[in-house]
C-alpha cells in the first residue's frame, strides 16, 4: 500500500509539472506569435502583420476542397488570394487530388501554382518531364515551384547540379523562371548564395516579423495549421512579400 501511495504521488508530481510546463510553453508561443501577428479566431491561427496578400497551399492531406467557399472566407479583408497545389513527386507520382485541385482554384477565382516535390536520388530529368506533361500552366497562374526539402546521400554539389537540371528544363518548357520552395534551414545549409536569381518560397513557423533567411524572397510559408472553410483539414498558410502591382507582375502572361 505504501509503495502504491508512493507511486500515486510521483503520477500526481509528473503531471502536475507537465501540465506546468505546457502552460508555460502556450504562454511563450501565444507572446511571440503576438508580438508579430495578429490573431484569426475563424483562421484558428496568428497572420503576420504588414502583409496584404494571402494564401494557402495543398496536396492529397487536404482531400476533397470546397474551393468556393475558400474563395468567399473573409475575415476583416482577410481572404486566400492564390493557392499552391501539388502536382507531381519524383518521376512517377501524380498527386492524387492534383486536377480537382486545379481546376477548381481556376473556377472559382483563385490565383493557382503548381508544385513538384524533388526526390534527390531520381534523375532529374524524368522529374521535370513528369512535371510538364501533368501541368498546363495558363495566363494569369503562379510560375512553376520545385519543393526541394532533402539532400538524402547525395553530396551538396550534385544535388545543386540537380536543382539546375531541374530548374533549366522547366524554365525552358514554360518561358518562366521557376520558384524555389524549401524551409529556412534547408536554404542556409545547402542552397544558400546558388540560386539568387530565383524567386524564393521560404518556409519558417517561428512567430517572427520575417522568414530567417539570408536573402530576398518572395513567399512565406509562415503557419501549417491554418483552419479555411471548405477544407477540413489543417493547412499551410502563406504571405507574399509586396503589393498586388508586384504579386501580378510575377504571373504568367
Amino acid at each position: 500500500m505504501v509503495r502504491l501511495k508512493k507511486n500515486s504521488i510521483t503520477i500526481l508530481v509528473f503531471l502536475t509539472s507537465l501540465f506546468i510546463l505546457t502552460g508555460i510553453g502556450y504562454i511563450i508561443y501565444k507572446k511571440s506569435f503576438s508580438n508579430s501577428g495578429i490573431y484569426y479566431k475563424d483562421f484558428g491561427i496568428y497572420l503576420p502583420k504588414g502583409y496584404g496578400i494571402h494564401g494557402i497551399d495543398v496536396s492529397r492531406y487536404q482531400r476533397n476542397i470546397n474551393w468556393k467557399m475558400v474563395k468567399e472566407m473573409k475575415k476583416n479583408n482577410v481572404q486566400i488570394k492564390f493557392t499552391f497545389i501539388k502536382a507531381t513527386q519524383g518521376d512517377d507520382k501524380v498527386d492524387a487530388y492534383f486536377f480537382r485541385n486545379w481546376s477548381g482554384a481556376r473556377e472559382n477565382g483563385i490565383i493557382r501554382g503548381a508544385y513538384h516535390y524533388f526526390i534527390p536520388e531520381i534523375n532529374a530529368v524524368d522529374q521535370a518531364r513528369i512535371f510538364y506533361q501533368t501541368v498546363q500552366l495558363l495566363p494569369g497562374d503562379l510560375p512553376p515551384v520545385l519543393d526541394v526539402e532533402k539532400i538524402n546521400d547525395l553530396s551538396e554539389n550534385d544535388l545543386k547540379i540537380k536543382i539546375k537540371n531541374w530548374l533549366n528544363i522547366i524554365e525552358r518548357h514554360y518561358g518562366v523562371k521557376p520558384i524555389i520552395y524549401t524551409n529556412a534551414d534547408f536554404y542556409e545549409d545547402f542552397l544558400l548564395g546558388s540560386f539568387e536569381d530565383y524567386p524564393l518560397w521560404i518556409a519558417h513557423y517561428s512567430g517572427s516579423k520575417n522568414p530567417r533567411v539570408r536573402r530576398n524572397w518572395h513567399f512565406w510559408q509562415h503557419n501549417e495549421r491554418g483552419r479555411v472553410n471548405g477544407i477540413r483539414d489543417f493547412v499551410d498558410f502563406n504571405v507574399f512579400y509586396g503589393d498586388s502591382t508586384s504579386f501580378e507582375k510575377l504571373l504568367i502572361d
